[in-house]
């Protein structure tokens, strides 16, 4: 009986814990909603793709999962979805900052609008932002939580996105490591994750690509060979930043990108493997 016990802890590594997704509809947002309600976890998704984000709560079932319609740029609509959830179930001990748009595939500053450049920051980093306050609101009087934010390869790599994206992601990492700093004192942990490009609906939107040959392209430019990024390895990064596996992590930006963003591409190691 005991060993059973330690083993349900094990593989359900969220249990009674309570997870609002904002991006959760597609991606690697509905990804992590599928493994967070999985591992226990009382997920709420939210989103603008009403469609959509019903639709992964049928999947997942509407006993451990809701949907709630929320545009990240709009406070009193994150206020109110972070309101209703601790409404709901009494409380917030995660939160994932992951929706995010990519804007104009333009890599041009001279052709960059000042309308794309502030539209990608209102949700990339306002949305975030935003995001962050409220959970960090109602953790505060739990003094307990962990809020995790979607950044990118883009939060530390120059030269392979637009101007206002790779800003947008820099801009999350300065947020994650600051509400660190201050809400430490609370024993609430703030982390970031960091992917290399993987096939989202998002990303093949951006790239003009399909997935199979947005997949092969990056893998092709990638380092580590003989394995593909997919969401499901983003949302397994999730899942231990949200466990209690990491209860002394915060701070941190958890790179998913297999040593991309630690490489200078004219690597004569790169250019010359079998020497």
């Amino acid at each position: 009986m005991a060993t059973t016990s330690v083993l349900t802890a094990i593989t359900r590594r969220l249990e009674g814990k309570v997870a609002m997704i904002t991006g959760g509809a597609s991606g690697i947002g509905e990804c992590t909603a599928k493994l967070f309600a999985n591992h226990g976890a009382k997920v709420i998704i939210a989103d603008v793709q009403d469609q959509l984000g019903y639709s992964v709560v049928d999947a997942i079932g509407s006993s451990n999962s809701s949907y709630v319609h929320c545009d990240i740029t709009d406070e009193s609509q994150i206020k109110n979805a972070i309101d209703q959830t601790v409404s709901t179930h009494g409380k917030l001990d995660i939160m994932l900052n992951n929706a995010g748009i990519s804007g104009e595939n333009n890599p041009h500053i001279i052709n960059s609008t000042k309308a794309n450049f502030e539209r990608v920051l209102s949700v990339n980093v306002t949305g975030v932002f935003l995001g962050i306050k409220h959970a960090a609101r109602v953790m505060i009087p739990a003094r307990s939580g962990s809020i995790i934010s979607t950044a990118s390869i883009n939060s530390q790599v120059g030269g392979i996105a637009s101007h206002a994206y790779c800003s947008s992601k820099h801009a999350v990492l300065g947020l994650t490591r600051n509400a660190a700093v201050e809400l430490g004192q609370f024993g609430i942990r703030v982390n970031c994750l960091s992917p290399y490009a993987l096939a989202t609906p998002m990303a093949t939107k951006f790239f003009r690509h399909g997935d199979e040959e947005l997949e092969n392209l990056t893998h092709s430019l990638g380092v580590l060979k003989d394995v593909k990024l997919k969401a499901e390895d983003v949302a397994n990064a999730a899942l231990y930043l949200a466990s209690d596996e990491a209860k002394y992590v915060s701070g941190h930006n958890l790179f998913i990108d297999g040593a991309f963003s630690i490489v200078n591409g004219s690597s004569a190691m790169l250019q010359n493997p079998d020497s």
